[in-house]
């Protein structure tokens, strides 16, 4: 009798039995792995300045990042964010506010809504809504074909200048490593939309209510500066997200002053705080995106 081979099913880096017994003990071993990976990203990111004086230290990241599974793990892990036990996915907040703007009456005479989903980790997020969006997912490592492998800061600049009706960027920010590209893909959101389109952000509340670097004052501001007047804002004390929609305006003129307090790391809180930061970086903006925003 021939011998059946098994495949060996790896074991998932949170136990089954947490998940199913105590859900909030599960939740937060996501996070904290999910925490340890964009740490050692971000650490990544800096050495790789410097490869050859760093080669050892930059092993030995990539080994604990294959450790934890790497990029498809964490994918893995941030899905979860997404499933009902979890209050669903951050689409039905966005989806929501995009109708008490009427844009889904739009499809009758303007056509569908243009979304560009990023950092999507599934292709259906928006299939019930699409008698009127028209949606296109992207990530940096895509889980399915329907969803393009695209890095968001290098898309073609003329190819998605003013294209799109509105942008999606939930829990995107957050894991970009380097705060200066954080603040090009907000400063690129602006470039890719139509004039009045609209940009959802979702951040893990920490971000923005315990950051040392960033207040929701702040945040505004900032905002404000790239061309984006806030609309819409949902966040709760102690919770564990924030949402925000923006539309597309006119840049808020600054004094040369205050302009530059976005292009460095200003302590605005002091206290135990984490460092989340978004840098507008002038001569990033520059060399990255030569195209001027209307």
């Amino acid at each position: 009798m021939p011998k059946v081979r098994t495949k060996k099913r790896k074991l998932p880096i949170v136990p089954e039995a947490a998940s199913k017994s105590d859900p909030s003990t599960a939740a937060q071993s996501c996070r904290n792995t999910i925490r340890k990976y964009h740490v050692l990203m971000k650490r990544r990111k800096q050495l790789e300045q410097a490869p050859l004086e760093h080669k050892h230290e930059l092993a030995e990241i990539d080994r604990q990042v294959s450790e934890l599974g790497g990029l498809e793990r964490y994918q893995q892990l941030s899905s979860l964010g997404q499933q009902e036990q979890r209050g669903g996915g951050s689409e039905k907040i966005f989806v929501n506010w995009l109708k008490e703007l009427n844009l889904h009456r739009r499809s009758g005479t303007t056509g569908k809504l243009r979304l560009l989903e990023v950092g999507a980790l599934k292709p259906d997020n928006y299939q019930p809504h699409s008698s009127w969006i028209e949606w296109t997912p992207i990530d940096l490592r895509s889980r399915h074909p329907s969803i393009a492998e695209q890095d968001f800061l290098l898309l073609d600049l003329k190819e998605n200048q003013s294209k799109w009706d509105a942008i999606s960027l939930s829990l995107v920010l957050n894991f970009v490593p380097v705060a200066a590209d954080r603040g090009l893909m907000l400063q690129l959101a602006y470039n890719f939309l139509l004039p009045d389109g609209l940009l959802f952000l979702a951040l893990p509340l920490p971000c923005v209510a315990n950051s040392r670097y960033l207040t929701f004052d702040h945040l505004k501001a900032l905002m404000e500066s790239i061309g984006f007047t806030e609309v819409r804002e949902r966040w709760r004390k102690n919770g564990k997200m924030g949402y925000w929609l923006y539309q597309k305006k006119h840049p808020t003129p600054l004094p040369s002053q205050a302009s530059q307090a976005f292009a460095k790391k200003t302590v605005l809180r002091t206290g135990n705080r984490n460092n989340f930061v978004i840098i507008l970086d002038p001569s990033t903006r520059t060399s990255r995106s030569s195209i001027n925003p209307p």
